[in-house]
């Protein structure tokens, strides 16, 4: 019988569905390590910004005040004399506290001052300056501040105490240089940059509708006229005129004295004791000792630093923001939009 006739043919095996192939778990496993590694140095440094802004807080909290309290010993007691410290470029609006030294806020500076009047224990205020100046109206903001506060003012030079860093040294009942500080600067400045060769070269050319003729004062996309800087000069000279003024009035001297000494140069904190810009040369431990006699302290004063802590959400937004070495558009029109006058010393 053939097998196409066979009654009982012989049954295949039934066929079996392809095994499912198991995931390799290799892949998942690295990919754990490698995100682990990468993700805990960084909850790491986050957390240790957490936890120090914390402590900066509670600490703030506990003793509800901006001020560190330094003794000059453990033996040190009685009225108190405050340091507050104009350190940078002097401008408009608040210090960094993170790059400290860079700017010279206003605003952080005048708070210092108000502390420091309205503290019974202050009996006198040290400011020590390490400034080349800045804005004319930020120096002349700290300078009235420091005449209001009501109590004895000694200023100590740092590295530099010129221009607006010596305008408001004019507040001051005495002022103590170190030997190599710089200082004086007396004078003004303002400066127009102009880009109107660079747009010839490259071709191009800004068309300006005005209202009057001097609406477009400053531009920089074309060179400034003789009547212009005529115009201008009477505006720097009547501020120079003030900061003579201020300078003649604050050293005890006269305006005609002032004058040649006020062409813009800086001098030596021994030229300067020549010529009667500052009291006497010295260290910051001799204008601490000036200012508790001034003060009428007897002994060994108590000395208060005022010195901002940032707060929580300053410090994260600090570590999580990236500063690019371009310049951004606003910086750009800050600096070509508008004419600027500033008592700074453009030497350092």
């Amino acid at each position: 019988m053939t097998p196409e006739t066979s009654p009982n043919p012989t049954p295949l095996p039934p066929s079996s569905s392809p095994t499912p192939r198991a995931e390799n778990p290799t892949f998942w496993r690295m990919f754990v390590v490698m995100f682990t590694g990468f993700a805990l140095p960084v909850l790491a440094c986050y957390g240790l910004i957490i936890v120090s802004a914390l402590a900066l807080q509670i600490l703030s909290a506990g003793s509800g005040t901006s001020s560190f309290d330094f003794p000059a010993s453990s033996s040190a007691s009685g009225p108190a004399v405050a340091i507050i410290r104009v350190e940078g470029v002097i401008a408009s609006g608040e210090s960094d506290p993170f790059n400290t030294g860079a700017t010279a806020g206003t605003k952080t500076i005048l708070k210092n001052i108000e502390k420091a009047k309205d503290d019974d224990d202050v009996k006198a205020i040290l400011l020590a300056v390490n400034s080349p100046g800045g804005g004319v109206v930020a120096s002349d903001v700290i300078y009235h501040a420091l005449r209001g506060a009501g109590k004895p003012i000694v200023v100590v030079m740092g590295d530099l105490a010129a221009s607006g860093g010596y305008y408001i040294s004019m507040a001051a009942d005495w002022i103590i240089a170190n030997p190599h500080s710089l200082t004086g600067s007396i004078g003004v400045i303002s400066e127009f940059p102009s880009a109107e060769g660079l747009l010839d070269k490259v071709g191009v050319e800004f068309v300006v509708i005005t209202s009057g003729p001097r609406k477009d004062f400053g531009s920089p996309y074309r060179e400034m006229t003789e009547a212009e800087r005529q115009y201008w000069q009477k505006t720097i000279d009547e501020i120079y005129e003030s900061f003579v003024q201020i300078v003649a009035e604050g050293r005890g001297l006269t305006v005609e004295a002032v004058r040649p000494l006020a062409d813009g140069g800086v001098y030596t904190g021994r030229q300067a004791l020549e010529l009667k810009l500052v009291d006497q040369l010295g260290y910051e431990e001799d204008a601490v000792n000036k200012a508790a006699e001034l003060g009428g302290i007897s002994g060994e004063p108590r000395i208060i630093e005022y010195r901002e802590r940032p707060a929580l959400f300053e410090l994260l937004s600090q570590s999580a923001a990236q500063r690019s070495l371009l310049p951004s558009l606003a910086e750009i029109m800050n600096f070509v939009g508008h004419p600027t006058v500033s008592l700074r010393w453009i030497g350092q």
